[in-house]
């Protein structure tokens, strides 16, 4: 279990071919980097590659909310912050900032609503006793981190009066 707070998974770096042709980092390649911190992050719970061969247990992501705030480019090192802001027996509710490794800037953050599923049936399940002892715990050490106030917002437009 990590008890780091928040979990800070390897660095990673924007590779050329993600891109576009605006001359910046394509939207749909923060998913790749989120995707693959977030892996790292379930490893750290006991919820792996290996747990879903052994149990038939994963994790599927059922909502997500993504909040762009400052440009990355080609070749800059990030590191991803993964946060668990609430949990219950078969959910977790998970913020991922993502920085700049060097500048340490904010430039992305991804929130989650991710659901245990059983593989075998196809549908959610709750987490195993252990698993969940594990997420509670991070979430124990998680409360007492700022809640990123990207969490909870909504998309809509101002109200014109």
């Amino acid at each position: 279990m990590s008890t780091a707070m928040p979990f800070i998974g390897r660095l990673r770096r924007v590779e050329d071919q993600w891109i576009d042709y605006n001359g910046h980092f394509n939207m749909a390649y923060y998913a790749v980097l989120f995707d693959r911190a977030a892996d790292e992050f379930f490893e750290s719970l006991g919820m792996g590659a290996a747990y879903t061969a052994a149990t038939q247990g994963s994790i599927f992501t059922l909502e997500t909310h993504t909040s762009y705030v400052r440009e990355l480019k080609a070749g800059d090192a990030v590191r991803i912050a993964s946060q668990v802001i609430a949990h219950d027996h078969k959910r977790l509710h998970l913020c991922q900032q993502m920085f700049h490794a060097d500048d340490g800037f904010l430039a992305c953050v991804l929130e989650s609503m991710l659901s245990h599923v059983d593989l075998s049936a196809r549908r959610t399940a709750p987490f195993p006793a252990a698993i969940l002892a594990h997420i509670a715990a991070t979430a124990k050490i998680h409360a007492a981190l700022a809640r990123p106030p990207q969490v909870g917002r909504i998309i809509a437009l101002p109200r014109v009066t």
